[in-house]
Formats: C-alpha cells, sequence, structure tokens
C-alpha cells in the first residue's frame, strides 16, 4: 500500500504554496516552453519510448528526483525525491510495486529537488533554499547540509563528478564530497542553447535529462554539452491514467543495459522503457 502519512500531508499541506509550486518544477509564473527540434541536426539521433513494463507508482508524489540502486535491506529498489513546500520529501520505494518502504520529511520550507548516489552518499538538493543534504543511502539521516549558490533541479553521478542542472541551458560540474563547483559546461542543440534542463541521469559518459513543461527527454555529452540525442516520450502516459497528473520527470537507468525507468510529477504509473529509433 501507499504510504497513508502522505496523503494526509498533501491534504494538510501549505496551499497556496503548493498550489503555486504545481504549475512546474518550482515557479508559478512560467511561460510555455517549445519543445526543441531535432529534425534538421546533424549528428542529432531522433528516439521514440518502447514500453517494457508498467508499473503502480504513488500519485502522491510530486517526482523530482529518481534512481535505482541496491539497498542492504530492501533490494533493489528506486531512490525518490519529491517536491512542494510543506510535502516534500525522500523516500526509498519497491519498482515493481510502489510502495514506499521508507521515507524522512524535508523542513515545510524546503522544496525537494533532484537526488543522486554516489559511491557513499545520498545527495538531495532543494529548488530555492541553496541547500543540499548529504544523506546514508541505508537510513536516510542527514549526515552533512551545505549551502550553493543559485537555483537546484537535477543532479547525477557519473562515477567521478556530479553534475547538476539548474533551469537554464547550463549544466554544474562538483566534487562528490564537498559539493564545491568544479566547472561548467553550456548545453546546446545544433549551436542553440537547450533551457529548463531539469531531471539527470548519468550513464556511460552521458547525461540523460528531462526537459521541464515537455515530454522531451535528451541525451548530453558532458565534454562539450553538446545534445546528441532527442527522445519523444508523448502520450507515455495514458489519459486514463493522467487526471491530476503533472509534468514527464524521473529518469533512472535500469539493471539491463539500455533500459530505463520513467515517471512524472503525480504519476500513478513507472514504466520500464527502451528508446528505439524514431
Amino acid at each position: 500500500m501507499f504510504d497513508e502519512k502522505r496523503a494526509t500531508r498533501r491534504g494538510l499541506a501549505l496551499g497556496a504554496a503548493g498550489l503555486l509550486a504545481l504549475a512546474g518544477c518550482g515557479t508559478g509564473e512560467a511561460e510555455a516552453v517549445d519543445e526543441v527540434d531535432a529534425t534538421d541536426a546533424a549528428g542529432v539521433e531522433s528516439l521514440k519510448v518502447e514500453v517494457v513494463e508498467t508499473y503502480d507508482h504513488d500519485a502522491g508524489s510530486f517526482t523530482q528526483g529518481l534512481q535505482l540502486a541496491e539497498h542492504p535491506t530492501y533490494g533493489s529498489v528506486l531512490y525518490e525525491s519529491a517536491g512542494l513546500y510543506g510535502e516534500s520529501d525522500v523516500r526509498i520505494t519497491d519498482p515493481g510495486t510502489g510502495d514506499v518502504l521508507a521515507t524522512q520529511d524535508l523542513p515545510a520550507e524546503q522544496f525537494a529537488e533532484g537526488l543522486t548516489l554516489t559511491d557513499t552518499d545520498l545527495w538531495q538538493i532543494t529548488w530555492q533554499e541553496h541547500t543540499a543534504h548529504r544523506r546514508d543511502p541505508v537510513t536516510l539521516d542527514i549526515v552533512e547540509s551545505v549551502s550553493y549558490e543559485g537555483e537546484g533541479w537535477g543532479i547525477c553521478y557519473d562515477g567521478a563528478q556530479l553534475v547538476m542542472s539548474d533551469g537554464s541551458s547550463t549544466l554544474t560540474f562538483r566534487d562528490p564530497k564537498t559539493f564545491a563547483p568544479t566547472g561548467t559546461v553550456d548545453v546546446t542543440l545544433d549551436g542553440e542553447p537547450v533551457a529548463q534542463i531539469n531531471e539527470l541521469e548519468c550513464v556511460d559518459g552521458q547525461v540523460w535529462a528531462n526537459l521541464w513543461q515537455t515530454d522531451q527527454i535528451v541525451r548530453i555529452d558532458p565534454a562539450t554539452g553538446e545534445v546528441v540525442a532527442v527522445v519523444d516520450a508523448a502520450g507515455l502516459l495514458p489519459e486514463e491514467d493522467s487526471a491530476g497528473a503533472d509534468v514527464l520527470n524521473g529518469i533512472a537507468a535500469a539493471e539491463e543495459e539500455g533500459a530505463f525507468y520513467l515517471t512524472g510529477k503525480h504519476w500513478p504509473k513507472l514504466f520500464l522503457v527502451r528508446f528505439t529509433p524514431a
């Protein structure tokens, strides 16, 4: 069963702030965002989504970050960061059932964004609170909280460094131990900047990223910032499941090579997918 406490907290959350944030990742006055067009971009793959399996997912989660990993008690799990003021938490879930196995709330004044696992730590970032929490991945307890400049949207770990987005077209690289910035790269498609970069997943030296307010996911070469593939995920959530759902957000590499878990904010479903030529 899904966490009943979450459902109760959702009803009691800070109404005004919650409604404001429902407009998107973290801003209530965001303008509509045009999808990127890879049609005439040389060397850019156009991909579509092939659904392999469909699972239940807690529709109470305003999904901001997602990562598959092994837990010493629960086995293969998804770590998930859920946002909104008064509702934010970090949780461990069963990918096959959607059950919430463990959870820790954030302070009501913090809006949780992306998360990622390093070799030893679980990092969770916040939207406008300039705070990153380094957590114990087993217990979810906060070990340390550090400050950073700018907004926090998505984050992933490539095995050597953290890669973080802030909603712009810039990715920031960070030290996985101290969270200190070590460099940046500007993301472009056919020479044009690609903004609204949100949830991230690092896989085999590449960065996969949700583009907020769109049904697109892009694959970025972090060495150059160039977008090398664009995934069209339109129609992934069936219309009969879309009542109350927000935008696509949440990408996690699956155990099988080339497969990914995808979900969205307040989505009642989690999908195991492959990306195939469009």
